[in-house]
């Protein structure tokens, strides 16, 4: 058995769906031994016949006399292989429309729910090529139908939200609008008596929709409004892919606004909830991470943690752990090779892209600052050869470094030079050393005093206590420092 004939835990109908990861297979055997054996021997044929294969798939649902289980596995097996192997998504909205109608008698809920998010996963995901907006649109809206028909109401709002990142934002944008009032509408209508945790988790459902459209369009004010939202809810048992999607949008929404480590806790937190659901999403993820806990400056690696370890050596995770690697031994050049060389995993990646820029700033202000520590003066001409960059950024660079204390000296932009005052560095760590000292040693001071003057046994005389390096009394430290 493969995942196309996975199914979930079943329960009643009536019960909430949630984490439902079992692989066991209908149990009712509702076709006879020849209708199984011909989906089967239909289904070894994908690969090598797939012509063929939905031939002998159309044949069964012919074959059956009444809506049954096998007639819903070909149908399902048809709309698969015409969307992703044939490249045919007018027919397989055809097959798909024909399947839906065996969801009412044919299969459980919770089986034919879990088609109908696989096939739109993988239709809303574009992993069948460029489709036509109006194709996709066609798949959304009888979906919508079917599930009206059904009174479907606590199918995943996420269905309709798979579309998103696949269509023109702008002619969805009103459709989509209205498909979230309709859910908020749907949610706030339901009776009294219906448990809470489930109210929420339909909440949660609608959350994460609304953020991925707000995601969409840039809408930053709202997708915030939404998050904080989505935060408040407590009784709630979402499944790990909704968690996943409002965290995943979270943690864009904290990059947008330079908050590296809030980035970096909600990127983790929805990629353990995209790896706990299964979702191919969670590679993608872990990237975003990887890329935010740089940005933090941390000398964590990401990937020590149980969660991530597994996904180190991923093929298309290791080119961001070499990345890692470079950034923190500080090799600002093997970093930019790096990212040259793997165009197709890392800068292909619009949001990764519009965060190299920050990322390959902060590598090379640390890798000045190691180039600059054994010199008293330095050209900038050859500060920008060893970074390979404009003179103008290198300026930049230091004035930045300057301000914010961790380099000390001024730039000569007459002579275009940096000179870096070290005796004026030595001199403020001395001061401060001996600051400390003498806080330390009046500390020591204050209670000695306060022992001889307390009246106890003893007093008046000197407190004994071990030598560490101090004046034991006034008169000592006197003779020792004249002050």
């Amino acid at each position: 058995m493969d995942d196309d004939d996975a199914d979930y835990m079943q329960g009643s109908d009536d019960e909430d769906y949630g984490f439902d990861y079992s692989d066991g297979e209908e149990g009712d055997e509702s076709g006879s031994a020849d209708v199984e054996n011909l989906y089967y021997t239909a289904k070894s044929k994908k690969e090598d016949d797939p012509e063929q294969a939905l031939k002998d798939f159309r044949a069964i649902v012919e074959q059956e006399e009444e809506k049954g289980e096998w007639g819903f596995k070909a149908l399902k097996q048809c709309t698969k292989l015409l969307f992703l192997r044939l490249r045919r998504p007018t027919e397989a909205l055809k097959t798909y429309t024909q399947l839906l109608t065996y969801t009412k008698s044919a299969v459980t809920r919770n089986y034919a729910e879990k088609t109908i998010n696989g096939i739109l996963d993988y239709v809303g995901g574009g992993k069948g090529g460029p489709v036509e907006v109006d194709v996709l649109e066609r798949f959304y809206q009888v979906t919508k139908d079917a599930l009206e028909e059904a009174k479907n109401d606590r199918l995943s709002p996420t269905i309709q939200g798979l579309f998103l990142s696949e269509y023109d934002t702008i002619r969805m944008a009103d459709p989509v609008s209205q498909l979230i009032r309709d859910l908020y509408r749907a949610t706030g209508s339901a009776g009294d008596g219906e448990d809470q945790s489930q109210k929420g988790t339909q909440l949660l459902e609608i959350y994460a929709l609304e953020i991925q459209m707000h995601n969409e369009t840039r809408n930053y004010k709202k997708l915030k409004e939404i998050y904080n939202a989505s935060n408040s809810v407590r009784s709630a048992i979402p499944h790990p892919r909704i968690m996943g999607i409002i965290k995943e949008c979270g943690g864009k929404m904290w990059m947008g606004e330079r908050q590296w480590n809030r980035a970096s806790e909600d990127f983790f937190e929805s990629f353990r909830n995209y790896d706990e659901a299964g979702s191919p999403q969670r590679i993608q993820v872990l990237k975003y991470l990887v890329l935010a806990n740089m940005l933090t400056g941390s000398e964590v690696n990401p990937f020590d943690s149980q969660e991530t370890k597994p996904y180190k050596n991923d093929a298309q995770i290791k080119a961001m752990t070499d990345l890692v690697d470079a950034y923190q031994r500080r090799e600002v050049h093997a970093a930019e090779k790096i990212l040259r060389d793997n165009r197709s995993t890392i800068m292909d990646d619009a949001f990764i892209r519009s965060y190299i820029g920050d990322l390959l700033r902060s590598l090379r202000r640390q890798y000045l600052i190691d180039l600059i520590k054994p010199y008293t003066r330095l050209e900038l001409t050859f500060l920008a050869k060893q970074l390979n960059v404009e003179l103008e950024e290198v300026e930049e660079l230091l004035i930045e470094l300057i301000l914010e204390g961790k380099v000390e000296g001024k730039i000569d932009q007459v002579a275009m030079r940096l000179d870096l005052d070290r005796k004026q560095s030595l001199e403020k760590k001395r001061y401060k050393a001996l600051d400390k000292w003498t806080e330390a040693l009046e500390t020591v001071h204050t209670a000695v005093v306060g022992k001889n003057s307390g009246g106890g046994a003893g007093g008046g005389g000197r407190m004994d206590y071990p030598d560490v390096g101090y004046p034991r009394d006034i008169g000592e430290r006197y003779e020792r420092y004249g002050f």
